[in-house]
């Protein structure tokens, strides 16, 4: 199932490597909503803005987990889209050892420091307790789900994005029956819904694992691959924790659009859970493009064929521009639909809420696409420090909607934090992509090249020209 992104048309290869993506995303988007649907129709609406209230707490830890994976394998997809087997299995190794002494770090801190933020987060009091032992349970599974991230994200650098299709799958139907006797059986409460979680993140952990083992010799690893390598080590930690901060840096800043958001009460923080959830699922394929394109660009990176590069992401603009348009059309008009399977209590307040929400965020799908698609296309060509800075821009513009929003004490100021962020984001990297292109295609027309961030080194360059590219 391995997928050589280097050669043939690049839409079809985009295409056969997106829609497994798409498709495992939104089923991932559902098992998490699954935990929302389910927590407010059987336990109420106090448990429901419980479980919203972590969201952003959540993406803070769990985005930094995604993020570090996602960057050591760089590396991996262009030794292999090089032809360097050996330099493949060597990434892999270093990238394993990494994430399990980060995914420990990252397990003390998380529950160290839960109790301060959710504080600090002005978190309403008849919630607090339900958000703690929320929270708590996913902190404590966090090893598993930074093991199944990591492995998966080997699979699709090598171009497998179907085996993690399957096996999100099976976590997602196992995490939806868990949540049904949890939750609805056992009266469980929010604790049930993080059990499901990380019981069903764990299984799929376990399956990645047998999978490799059993279906992909190429990443059958022996003894001298775990040793790392200095300049190994040192690549991957130069992308890796870039992408890891820039997943933080994002999520410290919809942290504070929940502390605005908690000021307004539990019924505002509820509505504002839902709308969230619904624009999370549908903005799944922006996500999945940005997972793509991370692939074809390292890929083709390990290969220098900037042209390549720049024509997949033209194509990819144009896939992501088009969609965003249709679901902004598709989702108002389902809206009504849709609350409905979440709430059975204050629907029409609600409902009002969630359409003023969706209504200011649509309108900004486009540069939320622009944002996954050119942040990840240079996260594939080895930089890390840019894109991480797009982070920056994305906090310091949340930081101030949400200042002002919380001052004067308005939801729509809190919902426009957003969308502003989303379209001043998506500019700084249209910009960006375009420059760094410009200089990447200089270097490859003639002009000498350092190694330097963004460049895949010269061994897989010897290796590419022996194999005739």
């Amino acid at each position: 199932m391995e997928l050589d992104m280097t050669k043939g048309k690049p839409l079809p290869l985009l295409l056969k490597f997106m829609i497994p993506v798409v498709i495992g995303s939104l089923f991932q988007q559902l098992y998490n909503m699954a935990d929302t649907m389910i927590v407010g129709r059987y336990v109420g609406v106090r448990a429901l803005a419980a479980v919203g209230a972590t969201g952003s707490v959540s993406f803070l830890i769990l985005g930094f987990a995604v993020g570090m994976t996602m960057g050591f394998t760089v590396m991996t997809a262009q030794r292999f889209g090089a032809g360097d087997l050996e330099g493949m299995k060597k990434s892999v190794g270093s990238a394993v050892l990494l994430s399990v002494a980060a995914a420990v770090l990252l397990t003390a801190a998380s529950l160290a420091g839960m109790s301060t933020l959710l504080a600090w987060m002005h978190t309403p009091e008849d919630i607090l307790p339900l958000s703690k032992e929320y929270l708590t349970i996913i902190c404590a599974g966090l090893c598993g789900i930074v093991s199944y991230n990591l492995l998966a994200s080997i699979l699709r650098a090598i171009g497998n994005s179907v085996a993690p299709l399957i096996l999100l799958l099976i976590s997602s139907v196992v995490n939806v029956a868990l949540d049904l006797v949890f939750v609805a059986g056992l009266g469980m409460g929010v604790a049930g819904a993080a059990y499901a979680t990380v019981i069903s993140q764990g299984l799929a952990d376990v399956l990645c694992v047998i999978y490799i083992i059993r279906k992909v010799p190429s990443l059958r690893i022996g003894k001298r691959h775990w040793k790392p390598e200095g300049r190994n080590v040192k690549n991957q930690l130069a992308v890796g924790v870039p992408m890891a901060l820039q997943f933080s840096i994002t999520a410290v800043g919809t942290i504070l659009v929940q502390g605005a958001l908690n000021l307004l009460g539990s019924m505002v923080v509820a509505s504002y859970s839902v709308s969230s959830k619904i624009e999370q699922l549908v903005t799944q394929p922006f996500a999945a493009m940005g997972v793509t394109m991370a692939t074809y660009c390292a890929q083709n990176r390990g290969v220098d064929d900037i042209g390549r590069i720049r024509e997949g992401v033209r194509l990819g603009n144009v896939i992501s521009a088009a969609y965003a348009v249709a679901v902004y059309g598709v989702v108002y008009l389902i809206l009504p639909f849709a609350i409905r399977l979440f709430v059975t209590q204050d629907v029409e307040l609600i409902y009002g809420y969630a359409r003023t929400y969706i209504v200011i965020n649509g309108a900004c799908f486009i540069p939320l696409g622009m944002i996954f698609l050119f942040r990840n296309a240079l996260q594939g060509c080895g930089y890390g420090f840019l894109p991480m800075m797009g982070g920056v821009v994305e906090l310091v513009c949340r930081a101030a909607v949400a200042f002002i929003a919380a001052r004067m004490l308005s939801y729509r100021g809190v919902c426009f934090a957003n969308g502003s962020t989303w379209l001043t984001t998506g500019i700084f990297f249209w910009i960006v992509y375009h420059v760094l292109m410009k200089k990447l295609a200089r270097r490859q027309n003639g002009k000498p090249v350092q190694e330097t961030e963004g460049k895949p080194g010269a061994e897989g360059r010897m290796k590419a020209c022996r194999r005739g590219r």
